[in-house]
């Protein structure tokens, strides 16, 4: 038996980990590997979420560990968090005694580096971004504070023993590897770092899953027939440039006056109103719609273009949205900014929409909205060449399948 503990600091019952975790664990069960998952989960999303995420794992024999998410006091909750799973793997590790740790992000790397040093576990290193430098660039640490300061240089040392002791590395960008792979580690070499982006299920993301019916249906129900819908998917926090995004629309509007924005989002809508307010956007000419990542699809496939801005710092580097499989799987031309992981050069390689090479305003506001070199068949070819989900179970299936195997 291939036996494996999983570590995850996200919940199962976050959307992050119903669409960036559980769906590899079932393609990798499905190969012969037995999972025990342990994962964090906030105590507002755990209830209602529980039976259906407890049914799924039971589903693909996956044996689910849930331990509660502690989010008060800042530090010290964390700290207690950290005991408790490291409690929670070595107490399993004795019964189940597990062939690899698999580590995701930096939280559990730091009880997968301990489990490797006293118990002789292999220990694979899914880094997800670098998360330190995520803290500190994204305002959550303030560097100034001689607390944070202090955590921040005690995870920048565990970085190194991280990807020093670590058996295989997974990065979600070749940018990212790039990086890692110039700080020059002894015992990190480019065969160690695997590359896999954050996947997209193109069972889900299928654009002939949706009729024209359907879809005209849909637009009927938010008057949005004979628009042109501008739409953004996912949550607008640290490092999505909301305001850059409304000034962009702005200029859209100018070019197309009966642009919609659409948001398919679970933010509060006042949120978003306020910074269009700023910018004296009309408010009839957006839409906030909270749906379910089940229905997602349905929402993208009335898109008429989508954008995402990232803020371009150090360490998104390694940053891999998740909406960028999704929307390129749905054949939507998208507008984004150049600098964030491999997002530019994925873009121009498929012909997937227009990059632009920043967020200023003089940028945003005089780009044309043709997409000259947007190739639908192209971009949905990349979402599965680059972005399929069962692409990336077979990378992490050969590392697995490596050191379990």
């Amino acid at each position: 038996m291939k036996n494996v503990l999983y570590l995850s600091y996200d919940g199962m019952t976050d959307p992050l980990g119903q669409s960036q975790v559980l769906p590899y664990l079932a393609g990798l069960s499905q190969k012969g590997i037995y999972f025990t998952l342990v994962s964090f989960e906030k105590p507002e999303r755990f209830e209602p979420e529980r039976a259906k995420i407890q049914a799924f794992c039971d589903e693909h024999d996956i044996d689910w560990k849930p331990q509660l998410y502690t989010k008060r006091p800042p530090v010290l909750s964390t700290l207690l968090d950290i005991r408790k799973m490291s409690r929670a793997a070595f107490s399993l590790h004795q019964k189940k005694q597990f062939q690899l740790v698999h580590c995701r992000s930096y939280i559990s790397a730091l009880i997968g580096v301990k489990l490797k040093r006293k118990k002789g576990i292999r220990l694979l290193f899914d880094m997800r971004g670098f998360w330190a430098d995520e803290r500190i660039e994204g305002r959550i640490w303030d560097i100034r504070n001689p607390l944070f300061k202090s955590i921040y240089n005690y995870f920048k040392k565990q970085e190194r023993h991280f990807f020093e002791e670590s058996d295989a590395i997974v990065s979600l960008t070749e940018a990212g590897k790039n990086e890692i792979l110039s700080w020059k580690l002894p015992s990190v070499s480019t065969e160690k770092i695997t590359v896999i982006p954050c996947c997209a299920d193109l069972n889900l993301f299928d654009p002939e899953k949706n009729d024209p019916d359907t879809i005209f249906t849909k637009k009927s129900e938010y008057q949005l027939n004979d628009k042109y819908i501008v739409g953004y998917v996912g949550s607008i926090g640290t490092w999505y440039q909301l305001p850059e995004m409304l000034l962009t629309f702005r200029h859209i509007k100018q070019l197309k006056p009966s642009a919609v924005f659409l948001f398919v989002t679970k933010e509060a809508p006042s949120s978003i109103l306020q910074e269009a307010k700023k910018l004296e956007l009309d408010p009839g000419s957006i839409r906030i719609v909270p749906v379910s990542h089940h229905h997602v699809p349905l929402f993208i496939a009335m898109f008429d273009c989508s954008i995402f801005f990232i803020r371009p710092t150090f360490s998104k580097k390694a940053s891999s949205p998740t909406k960028q499989g999704e929307i390129m799987a749905m054949g939507i031309p998208l507008i984004c900014n150049a600098g964030v992981g491999d997002t530019d050069e994925i873009v121009n390689r498929y012909h997937a929409g227009l990059i632009l090479k920043d967020t200023k305003d003089e940028t945003l506001t005089s780009f044309n909205l043709d997409f000259p070199h947007f190739n639908r068949e192209s971009s949905m070819l990349g979402a599965k060449e680059y972005f399929g989900l069962e692409r990336g179970v077979e990378s992490y299936f050969y590392i697995y399948d490596h050191f379990v195997g």
